[in-house]
């Protein structure tokens, strides 16, 4: 079984509660067990910075299918959510991020894990060290809450939310 971190986020309506709601729908992928879930973090957009802020969180999965089967599953969930994707780093209903898949390192053209992005990004970081401060990045070779400390960008304006 390999340990899997999914990043959760929502910008578009009630965004707790879409967040809220795909990890319901986590909890029910056949082949996973869920094993916990970060707290939920108000967070600033990154790319397209002329959109409503998000709310972000790591769930933590304990996977009995491959990546790419997860990979298919968080997109089908996040199609059941009603996520339309058609502007990069645009708004979203819901986004599913597969950050980590054990220690594996996959480079094909849709899958990429770790998550490219992931170890710039405070939005991933904060929740993630939150649920697994000693996960290493298999590239970095470095714990989350390492590469978190080490961030630099104080752009990215990330809170916790109560």
């Amino acid at each position: 079984m390999k340990q899997a971190f999914v990043g959760i986020g929502s910008n578009i309506g009630d965004r707790r509660k879409n967040c809220i709601e795909a990890v319901e729908r986590l909890k029910e992928i056949r082949g996973c067990d869920f094993t916990g879930c970060s707290r939920w973090y108000l967070t600033s957009p990154v790319g397209v910075e002329d959109q409503d802020w998000f709310v972000n969180g790591v769930a933590s999965l304990g996977a009995e299918i491959s990546a790419r089967d997860l990979l298919v599953r968080l997109l089908s969930i996040e199609a059941g959510m009603g996520r339309v994707r058609t502007e990069k780093w645009g708004p979203r209903v819901i986004d599913l991020d597969l950050l980590l898949y054990g220690s594996d390192i996959i480079d094909e053209t849709d899958l990429k894990i770790p998550h490219p992005h992931m170890h710039v990004r405070r939005f991933v970081l904060a929740p993630l060290a939150e649920v697994a401060p000693d996960v290493i990045h298999p590239v970095l070779g470095k714990t989350a809450s390492q590469i978190l400390q080490e961030l630099r960008g104080e752009d990215q304006q990330v809170t916790l939310l109560e």
